[in-house]
């Protein structure tokens, strides 16, 4: 049983929004879900930090759920800066339930063990130090993420890993709240998304402040999944 990594599926199913045109974005969805069934075990965990689905609500971003449920693993979505079907967790999870999807979880303000490890997470922000919006907005971002930590610490033996769809520090900036939270709780792992095409050349992979970064957007991985553990 293992654990694995995607962000930015940007599926479409339900609406006319495909990734396609863009460069390096060619048969995306086919090429997910090769990778998917090539990869992944039915007993395996597939997290996605945001922008799962360009859906409008569930309604639109139905299929793309029905799509992901019938492949392998146990899934969890998280929020994106895309994600126009996000409500709450409570309401994702009825929504799942009438509609038969039973391989997918929302990961929110909570935490899930899988395979020894407490995979923690939230959307995160950008850093905007002058934006008075962009700060409140980055603030309650790291409560979430200390909600996360603080329920994962039900797991006292397990790593915490931290997924996040925005990056914590781009280029010679960092998100100095979010950072905060996750060395107040001894995390020595993020993964997150968010990036593409060329920004990706700025994305701080490696250590950072004892903290090792990833960039799991799905073109910068080639639209293959990465393995956690």
């Amino acid at each position: 049983m293992s654990v694995w990594v995607m962000a930015d599926l940007h599926l479409s199913f339900g609406t006319d929004k495909p990734m396609d045109n863009f460069f390096g974005w060619k048969d995306y969805v086919s090429k997910i879900e090769a990778s998917w069934k090539e990869q992944i075990k039915p007993e395996d965990t597939v997290v996605i930090p945001g922008d799962f689905s360009w859906g409008l609500g569930f309604d639109e971003a139905l299929p793309d759920f029905k799509f992901v449920d019938a492949l392998p693993g146990h899934k969890l979505v998280m929020k994106g800066n895309h994600d126009y079907w996000w409500s709450t967790r409570a309401k994702a999870e009825k929504f799942f339930k009438e509609n038969g999807i039973t391989t997918i979880d929302i990961l929110h303000n909570n935490s899930v063990l899988a395979e020894g490890l407490a995979l923690c997470g939230t959307r995160g922000w950008v850093f905007m130090p002058n934006e008075q919006h962009d700060l409140k907005i980055s603030a309650r971002e790291a409560a979430r993420l200390e909600l996360s930590l603080k329920d994962a610490e039900r797991f006292p033996d397990a790593e915490k890993i931290v997924f996040l769809h925005y990056p914590p520090v781009y280029a010679n900036e960092m998100v100095p709240n979010i950072i905060s939270v996750l060395k107040q709780y001894g995390v020595k792992r993020v993964f997150y998304g968010h990036l593409h095409g060329a920004s990706r050349s700025l994305a701080n992979e490696g250590e950072y402040m004892g903290i090792e970064f990833k960039l799991i957007s799905a073109d910068h991985l080639g639209f293959k999944f990465w393995k956690i553990q």
